[in-house]
């Protein structure tokens, strides 16, 4: 792990401090020697509805993160996409307000967005300039994310919403697939026709059939380029807006779990066809949305500023992920 640039100072605030990205960036900070303030709904120095807490938090400090949101792996129920709602709008909300009402607001504020706002792209990539929105409900709270962040007048505040790809790192989305490959069924993914309920097509929650024979793009970034990204926010501030946080070299889903596998060391894995997919999220609560929609952005603004990856490329990021020595390859 690296520290951040010794340039940056200042108290640090990060809402959803817990999480997955949370876990990696507050002992960064921390080892940089910079005050951290930390808020969530348990195991943080200041809870959610601690609002007068998170405004003395807010006032003075020189960087706010915002992380908070109910994970997205989960059934699209009423009471789930209601919480997925609420989670993210709430807190940025608790966050905006704070800015507003502080006496030496921060200097940036980095909320978390997703790059699932784009839409299903098999033909070119999405940036952020000639990206296009998509629909169905994880589109809708994409934007009223953003909406959050962007909506409230903070003159002194600069405002980034990162639209951030699928992370990798240690924990997070690769746990599963490496249990998966290892039992021999880490095969791609393969979208097929599939009934949409007249229920989940009214609330935007069935995948439509896309992308054959595993051919949806897989947009990635490793967690600790997303750290140095924000690291990068807070030296660059020309930098303001959207802003894809994805590695510049995505793949397709075939090539990705051809790679967990070949870092594994499995020789094969089937392809796992939709029908399987989908009754294998019935059983462990989630959506095929989340490996069967066809995510292709790229960074646009990052290239332009300079920015660069330390792990411009999977196999690498897969086997730090996975804490395999490179040599092994």
């Amino acid at each position: 792990m690296t520290t951040p640039s010794p340039s940056a100072a200042g108290r640090v605030v990060i809402g959803g401090s817990t999480g997955f990205m949370g876990r990696h960036l507050v002992p960064r900070f921390e080892a940089a020697g910079r005050e951290v303030v930390t808020i969530s709904r348990s195991g943080a120095d200041l809870r959610w509805d601690d609002q007068d807490g998170i405004d003395a938090a807010v006032d003075g400090a020189t960087l706010v993160i915002g992380l908070a949101g109910k994970s997205v792996n989960c059934r699209y129920t009423p009471e789930n996409r209601a919480a997925i709602f609420r989670s993210r709008l709430d807190t940025t909300a608790a966050i905006s307000g704070a800015i507003a009402r502080a006496a030496e607001p921060p200097a940036l504020w980095v909320n978390s967005s997703t790059a699932t706002i784009y839409r299903h792209a098999e033909d070119r990539p999405m940036t952020e300039s000639t990206g296009e929105i998509g629909t169905g409900f994880s589109v809708e709270v994409a934007k009223a994310w953003e909406r959050a962040l962007f909506t409230d007048d903070l003159p002194g505040t600069r405002r980034v919403a990162l639209r951030s790809a699928i992370v990798l790192g240690h924990g997070g989305v690769l746990g599963p697939l490496k249990n998966l490959a290892r039992l021999g069924m880490g095969g791609a993914q393969w979208d097929g026709r599939w009934p949409i309920s007249r229920a989940r097509r009214a609330a935007g929650t069935g995948h439509e059939f896309g992308a054959r024979r595993g051919r949806q793009r897989f947009s990635w970034v490793h967690v600790e380029d997303v750290a140095r990204i924000i690291d990068f926010l807070e030296e660059t501030p020309s930098i303001d807006g959207p802003v894809n946080a994805a590695a510049p070299n995505p793949v397709d889903n075939t090539t990705f779990m051809a790679t967990v596998r070949r870092v594994l060391g499995v020789p094969f894995g089937p392809p796992m066809p939709r029908w399987m997919l989908e009754l294998g999220a019935i059983g462990i609560r989630t959506e095929t949305e989340l490996i069967l929609k066809s995510r292709w952005v790229v960074p646009e603004k990052l290239d332009a500023a300079g920015f660069s990856f330390s792990y411009p490329t999977l196999e690498p990021a897969i086997r730090e992920s996975f804490d395999l020595a490179a040599e092994r390859g």
